[in-house]
């Protein structure tokens, strides 16, 4: 899978997954209340699972469901014909 997450995107990410799972270890831990009883339980572990999937696909610039929806945020190192042209092939 080539990489499809970069720019203010992956800034985004990197920012918002760690929150999330600070956030939700903390619910998980007693520290800081969400809701009570199981609707606190569901939305800690979701915001935890949530985070860790944003917080990986930060550091590894690769998002399944961007690739599904057909985005791509990556500004890599693209090569145009003429920047080609004058480079032998390697064989």
């Amino acid at each position: 899978m080539e990489k499809n997450v970069g720019g203010y995107d992956r800034i985004a990410r990197a920012v918002l997954g760690p929150v999330l799972i600070v956030v939700g270890a903390g619910s998980l831990a007693g520290f800081l209340t969400i809701a009570a009883g199981t609707l606190g339980l569901v939305v800690a572990v979701a915001a935890l699972l949530v985070g860790a999937v944003l917080a990986t696909t930060a550091v590894t610039q690769k998002c399944p469901l961007n690739d599904l929806l057909g985005f791509n945020t990556y500004e890599g190192a693209k090569t145009t014909e003429t920047e080609s042209a004058g480079k032998p092939r390697a064989q």
